[in-house]
């Protein structure tokens, strides 16, 4: 078994939840740099992961909060398209990626972290690096850092010591 090593993945699964959807956006903007915001259209944005799977995580959503790609109106679905392609190309020339993996995670047993507001998500990939999800190559995800788990979890095995 592979291991791809996302150690500040840590800091999204036990940290706080926000009581709003992530992806709902003010129609302001200027929280657009602190939430990662790299381009607003008409009818859906691109944002970067702020706990990425890989080096250049970015995703596409549309504004109006729908769980699913069928709920989408012909303009939004198209435009998210269109995002995505755009998207593709910029990955590539400024990361030169050899891929780039795209996806939807369309609800919770697709495996959505959010699934109330669809996302699609575009990791570059190179030749070579680990792959993306365990179902492709038998990887696990380690989304801590050997070092701080061990730091976390040794004061329980000291307590064991005492009793």
């Amino acid at each position: 078994m592979k291991h791809l090593w996302s150690p500040w993945r840590i800091d999204y699964i036990l940290g706080p939840k926000p009581d709003s959807c992530v992806f709902c956006l003010p129609s302001r903007t200027d929280e657009d740099e602190e939430r990662l915001v790299l381009h607003r259209a008409k009818h859906a944005f691109v944002v970067m992961n702020k706990f990425p799977y890989g080096n250049g995580h970015i995703m596409v959503c549309p504004y109006r909060h729908v769980m699913e790609m069928a709920a989408l109106e012909t303009g939004e679905l198209h435009e998210t398209i269109e995002l995505i392609q755009k998207c593709s190309v910029i990955l590539k020339e400024h990361f030169h990626c050899e891929g780039i993996n795209v996806g939807l995670n369309q609800g919770q047993a697709a495996g959505a972290g959010i699934r109330e507001h669809l996302h699609f998500h575009l990791v570059p990939r190179w030749n070579g690096d680990s792959s993306f999800m365990a179902v492709f190559d038998e990887v696990r995800t380690i989304p801590e850092h050997l070092c701080r788990t061990y730091t976390e979890l040794k004061p329980y095995f000291q307590k064991m010591k005492q009793h």
